[in-house]
């Protein structure tokens, strides 16, 4: 069984070594770094998520990845996700096209609805279109991946009629992948135009999606698009850290995690988190994937053997865990995760 591992980052603003939040620039400035730290790694792919508000500092991924294509030659650069709902199929097209050819094809795209909102008041999109516009939009953008002119009507924007998109994929069809969060619709919906799946756990045992799994194959299969290409990839993405020791791991990352939970918590009201709430999710069933590298590894291979999985996403920030320990998680993760996580799955 083979498995790409990769990570994911939404850019949270983090705090510097006097404990002060780090200016959004220089955040960006370090997701570029950490990039090119898990190209030198051997990691397989570098995420990157798009947010607009004061705690995360990446709204525009396919900038920041065209910097980290130009500093590395081998790793896959992607979204982590895109908000298709809020933005214009053709522009993202456009952009990650425009990166695909950059970086010499090693681009991918997550298109999803996103867990924030704050994108549809920002561009003047109405939030009880919701559902419509994610479905709307991603007609298009699959319209759009088949390359040639594009003939396309639907109901929240302009049709188009026989116009050509430039600039075109240069070689095969850019990989797209769909987040899905737990709906049967969504997964449903990713099988419908072939499109990978992209699992984000982020609580719960991961096991638990095993029935998400079966149904996008079952429906693959009576949709007809299973042979398109990309079709039937499964991938994971949950948030993670790495440090020498368990222990070590979970101290770590605990404040920065609790602080950020607490924030979104209260927007959303959500019961504040505990300390025995956290080591619970970094258990052995949980959807925290904080430890060693042993016990990491031991939690990945148990996601890849249930789930089936074909790429498994760490994503390495973590509100305001300070970037020199999230880079050292990264380095970790490369060099001693992975290896262990390929050598298990190897021996079968």
């Amino acid at each position: 069984m083979t498995i790409e591992l990769g990570v994911d980052t939404f850019g949270d603003v983090t705090v510097g070594a006097d404990g002060s939040p780090l200016s959004q620039a220089q955040v960006l400035r370090n997701v570029v770094e950490q990039g090119v730290l898990a190209d030198e790694v051997g990691l397989d792919a570098f995420g990157v998520g798009e947010h607009h508000r004061d705690d995360f500092a990446v709204s525009s991924p396919e900038v920041v990845l065209a910097a980290i294509a130009a500093r590395t030659a081998r790793i896959r650069l992607g979204s982590a996700v895109t908000v298709l709902s809020s933005d214009d199929p053709v522009r993202v097209f456009q952009r990650f096209s425009t990166l695909d050819a950059i970086s010499g094809g090693r681009a991918e795209v997550t298109v999803g609805r996103g867990s924030f909102t704050e994108s549809f008041p920002l561009f003047g999109f109405d939030l009880a279109q919701y559902e419509e516009l994610f479905e709307d939009r991603l007609a298009l953008f699959a319209r759009l991946l088949d390359g040639g002119p594009v003939t396309w009507h639907g109901s929240t924007r302009p049709p188009i009629e026989g116009i050509a998109v430039h600039p075109p994929i240069e070689h095969g069809r850019l990989r797209t992948w769909v987040g899905v969060g737990g709906s049967p619709e969504s997964v449903v919906r990713s099988a419908r135009y072939g499109f990978p799946l992209m699992l984000a756990v982020i609580g719960g045992d991961p096991v638990r999606f095993r029935p998400f799994v079966d149904l996008y194959h079952r429906a693959l299969g009576e949709l007809g698009t299973v042979r398109v290409a990309g079709a039937g990839l499964v991938g994971q993405h949950s948030p993670g850290h790495v440090a020498a020791s368990d222990d070590e791991a979970r101290d770590q990352l605990w404040p920065h995690y609790h602080r950020m939970i607490a924030r979104i918590g209260r927007e959303r009201g959500w019961p504040p988190p505990t300390r025995e709430s956290f080591d619970e999710a970094a258990g052995p069933q949980g959807a925290l994937f904080v430890g060693s590298p042993q016990t990491v590894a031991a939690k990945i291979v148990r996601s890849v053997r249930a789930l089936g999985l074909d790429r498994f996403d760490l994503k390495v920030s973590n509100g305001t865990l300070p970037a020199e320990l999230t880079a050292a998680s990264i380095e970790l993760y490369g060099r001693e995760v992975a290896p262990r996580v390929r050598e298990t799955l190897a021996a079968g």
